[in-house]
């Protein structure tokens, strides 16, 4: 009987995990969440500005108002088993999207693995956005020579939730 070989092109990878934190002002707090969170990640954050004014919660254009950065490599894959160690590693189905990726957010940031509440800082949640890419997918992505990519190689939401389950060991909930 012939072993069947797994094609490399097909397979999923990681492509990158977006860190999002909503402070909603300016401040002490926001600076301290910046070094809390950048020793939590080992990335740099950046700031993220208010687009619209507000006058109801005191915001005008330009303000600093969130953080954000991207991790990539064997530090995302870090990152995200520890954030879903803070979710009992449990996913809704209604978090992945039709394009392969899923988002989900953390509550508190006391439910990380290895953090020590800081009254400086206070309590907080954030959000992380996971991005799923075939390899070959550069080809649609680069700035020369741009060309399309097959719809089989396009990650459906059947396949992201297999992924998930198959490499951080997840368990996908029905929405209640």
């Amino acid at each position: 009987m012939m072993n069947k070989k797994t094609n490399s092109i097909r397979e999923i990878v990681l492509e990158k995990i977006t860190v999002n934190i909503g402070v909603g002002s300016p401040g002490e707090r926001l600076d301290g969440i910046k070094t809390f969170m950048e020793k939590l990640s080992g990335k740099k954050f950046i700031e993220t500005k208010a687009k619209k004014r507000n006058p109801v919660f005191k915001l005008r254009v330009g303000l600093p108002i969130g953080l954000k950065t991207t991790l990539r490599g064997k530090g995302a894959f870090d990152f995200l088993n520890k954030a879903l160690d803070s979710r009992k590693r449990k996913i809704n189905k209604t978090n992945f999207d039709n394009a392969g990726n899923f988002a989900f957010g953390v509550k508190e940031c006391i439910d990380f693995p290895g953090v020590k509440y800081d009254p400086k800082v206070g309590v907080f949640g954030f959000d992380v956005c996971v991005t799923l890419k075939r390899r070959g997918k550069r080809v649609a992505d680069r700035m020369r020579r741009i060309s399309k990519i097959g719809k089989a190689q396009l990650i459906t939401k059947e396949e992201a939730i297999n992924f998930a389950k198959t490499f951080f060991n997840a368990k996908i909930e029905e929405e209640e």
